[in-house]
């Protein structure tokens, strides 16, 4: 699996957890929009796009598989985020 493309919006609310929303695309044929970026007490981390249930709870609409895919995607759209930051000079 190879991600060939990654794209990053940041969050306009700078002081809200989410600080941005990212595209990829896989193989260049398949994408998954709609992962946040958020902040965490120890960095930013991802969350794979999800839907409430009827019961509240959220469930991830796509997500990785396997622990080494989570970290190829996690890397890979962390690094746009940082590089999306440093070019609006944050």
């Amino acid at each position: 699996m190879n991600i060939t493309d990654v794209r990053v919006r940041l969050a306009k609310n700078d002081n809200g957890k989410l600080k941005a929303v990212a595209s990829i695309t896989i193989d260049n044929c398949f994408a998954v929009h709609d992962i946040k970026i958020i902040a965490g007490d120890s960095g930013p981390f991802i969350a794979m796009p999800s839907r409430k249930t009827p019961e509240g709870e959220f469930k991830d609409i796509a997500h990785p598989i396997n622990p080494d895919a989570r970290a190829m995607i996690s890397d890979l759209v962390l690094k746009a985020y940082q590089a999306q930051l440093d070019q609006n000079g944050n």
